[in-house]
């Protein structure tokens, strides 16, 4: 560029004094008063304007001393610079009196900090959630959480709730279980009404039954053996028995009744005992089928036992042929079949003994051969 005639270098520091100048001038212009509560608002330009018009004037003055001669005048560039359009400055918010608080915008306080680091994306501020959007967001997140939580808890306790289902099944089926028995043991439809017997033959049946009637209406598991023992305590006829109940009102009495063994002679006359020498009846002569027992010491002797363990394991067509049966010690026991004699010994290996006296009574009949020697029954005997 052509530098234009007249301007020269010294002319700068002019320009800069001219500049300092101007700036005191507008300092030292007086600021308007702000204006009273209710007064119309002052002319925006004011003292932030100046700063704006001091630098106008400053970027004017250096262009006009790069355009025009350095014959200017000093004086012109202090000279008052035009303002601003007002469509061109900002307005200034009135300055607060002393008797006017400064105006607060309400601020909300539900807003948190999540909501102010939220924006839009294209650097604008993020809207400022009101209080119901705010709460209505904390408790769903709330929700949420309480929900997470609760699955956590299902799935790290469900061999827990597992066990503690099983084991409360089962509790419930033996609690229930429990209360059925007891429930239907002790009620009225489990009372004993019906009284069978069975195995009777020397016992009548009847007067069983009759002795079980004091327990009629009473459950059937209240019926204890004490009250049983003492029912049949009036039968010696009966050597065990066997009871048996049977819902929902049946008792049953399963009977044997003792076996006799023989007639023994006692001081009152003949007595038919069985193998303990219990007195079943008093017969006046020897019954059909039911020997003279002759031994030392009555029925509490060795002799005795010995004979009854005998005649019981007789089979029954033998033992119907025997009619006397006697014995001084265990160990020598004699039979009496008929005419002939039987030499026994003692009771050991009796049922040996009565098989091979069987044989040897088809052999040789009683009539033919008057002793039977099975004492050893490995080496049996006839004479």
């Amino acid at each position: 560029m052509k530098r234009p005639q007249g301007f020269d270098r010294p002319a700068q520091p002019r320009q800069a004094d001219s500049g300092m100048q101007a700036r005191d001038a507008s300092a030292a212009r007086p600021t308007a008063p702000a204006p009273p509560v209710g007064a119309a608002a002052p002319d925006p330009v004011g003292p932030a304007t100046a700063g704006i018009e001091r630098r106008s004037s400053g970027a004017a003055g250096r262009a006009d001393a790069a355009t025009r001669p350095s014959a200017a005048s000093a004086t012109a560039l202090t000279d008052a610079f035009e303002p601003l359009a007002a469509d061109h400055v900002p307005p200034v918010a009135p300055s607060a009196s002393p008797d006017r608080e400064p105006s607060r915008t309400p601020v909300d306080d539900t807003t948190g900090p999540a909501d102010a680091g939220a924006g839009t994306g294209d650097g604008e501020s993020p809207p400022v959630r009101s209080g119901w959007a705010a709460r209505r967001s904390l408790t769903k997140a709330t929700r949420n959480r309480r929900r997470y939580e609760r699955a956590e808890v299902r799935r790290f306790t469900v061999r827990t709730r597992r066990r503690r289902l099983a084991w409360g099944v089962a509790l419930g089926v033996v609690a229930l279980l429990v209360a059925v028995v007891l429930i239907g043991a002790y009620s009225p439809v489990m009372a004993l009404r019906v009284v069978r017997v069975e195995g009777a033959s020397r016992v009548p049946a009847a007067d069983v039954e009759a002795a079980f009637s004091p327990m009629l209406g009473t459950p059937l598991a209240l019926i204890d053996r004490g009250g049983v023992q003492q029912a049949m305590s009036g039968f010696p006829l009966i050597e065990t028995y066997q009871t048996e109940a049977v819902p929902p009102d049946t008792l049953v009495v399963r009977i044997v009744e003792r076996t006799p063994v023989g007639v023994i002679e006692t001081a009152d006359g003949l007595a038919l005992v069985d193998a303990a020498g219990v007195v079943m009846e008093r017969p006046e002569s020897r019954p059909d089928g039911q020997p003279l027992i002759t031994v030392d010491g009555g029925v509490a002797s060795d002799g005795f036992r010995a004979v009854a363990g005998v005649v019981r394991s007789l089979p029954a067509e033998i033992r119907a042929q025997v009619t006397a049966a006697s014995a001084q010690t265990a160990d020598d026991v004699t039979l009496q079949v008929g005419d002939a004699r039987v030499v026994w010994g003692s009771a050991e290996q009796s049922s040996l003994k009565a098989d091979v006296l069987d044989g040897l009574l088809r052999a040789a009949p009683p009539g033919s051969v008057s002793l039977y020697d099975v004492s050893a029954p490995m080496s049996p005997v006839t004479m």
